[in-house]
């Protein structure tokens, strides 16, 4: 009962934990091919990989609703011009993070860029705040202060403003929008499908900018972690953040997505580099900020009870 009770955030957890510990093989990758290539690749393969699922997923769904049309389903029959129209603009939101995070790294360093992307935790709770007409709850603001507090810690960034930190800070924002919108569209449609629409999207946006910036060398490396990305961090965990946000509010779930870099620094420990005591002191206030989040309601408002699967 418990481990139901907390799956939710346990989806969310697991898809921080594949997003960060992919950190460094995503970096080692981008030295070979270009961020256009490997963006358009990766999520080429997950829907690949997702198609036939969300296929089976939107028949199973309609057969269930078509068996049993007295009670409403936890999750809606699948509305195809509904699931193309959310998925097409969340599929644009995500483009847009990625692009932008992309056209910041060009000048500034992984560090800062790291910082000041992970701000979509701060970004989150006004977005949900301009969204809801009301105010967020202070203990909300406060654990994402917090944790952005943690973060600079952790990443050890220079807060020096220019073209790439103005850049990033976009990406930051469109990452925010992104996880509201998809938080309030999560228990619309279906989650594989509406993973899916969103990576087919991004990959048609992004093919007009793999022609311009190229592809680069295709080297084995590369081929691995798009590989690895495509399906652990596109396929699986962006499906497992949706399925979580059908549960929780954005706010705190941003504010768990945020424990990516904490995993990234750990597989950089693993794979020999040095944390100092600062860096540390940054993850262990992340997850106090996480820990306090924790207290706040389990449910989006608004939301239904689960149905018993």
């Amino acid at each position: 009962m418990a481990a139901r009770r907390y799956a939710p955030e346990g989806a969310l957890v697991l898809a921080a934990f594949l997003f960060g510990i992919t950190f460094v093989l995503v970096g080692d990758a981008l030295d070979d091919v270009t961020p256009a290539a490997f963006l358009v690749l990766r999520f080429a393969l997950a829907v690949v990989v997702l198609a036939p699922v969300a296929v089976v997923s939107s028949r199973t769904a309609a057969s269930r609703t078509a068996a049993s049309p007295p009670r409403p389903p936890a999750t809606p029959p699948p509305d195809r011009r509904t699931l193309v129209r959310v998925g097409a603009v969340a599929g644009v939101l995500l483009f847009g993070g990625f692009a932008a995070q992309t056209v910041g790294l060009q000048d500034t360093s992984p560090a800062t860029s790291a910082f000041i992307t992970g701000l979509f935790v701060i970004f989150t709770p006004f977005v949900q705040a301009v969204v809801d007409r009301a105010w967020p709850p202070a203990s909300v603001v406060v654990c994402a202060g917090l944790a952005a507090f943690g973060l600079y810690l952790l990443t050890g960034a220079d807060l020096g403003v220019g073209r790439g930190e103005v850049a990033t800070l976009i990406c930051a924002v469109m990452f925010a929008v992104w996880i509201v919108y998809q938080g309030r569209n999560a228990t619309r449609v279906p989650p594989i499908p509406f993973t899916t629409v969103q990576m087919a999207v991004l990959v048609v946006v992004g093919l007009p900018w793999l022609a311009v910036a190229g592809v680069g060398d295709l080297t084995a490396t590369a081929w691995l972690a798009v590989a690895v990305t495509g399906i652990a961090c596109s396929a699986v965990a962006l499906t497992l953040q949706l399925w979580g946000q059908r549960r929780i509010p954005a706010p705190r779930a941003a504010l768990i997505l945020l424990l990516e870099p904490v995993f990234a620094g750990v597989v950089s420990v693993l794979v020999g580099e040095r944390i100092g005591a600062i860096e540390l002191l940054g993850a262990g206030v992340i997850l106090v900020a996480i820990a306090l989040a924790e207290r706040g309601p389990r449910r989006p408002r608004g939301a239904r009870p689960r149905a018993a699967r």
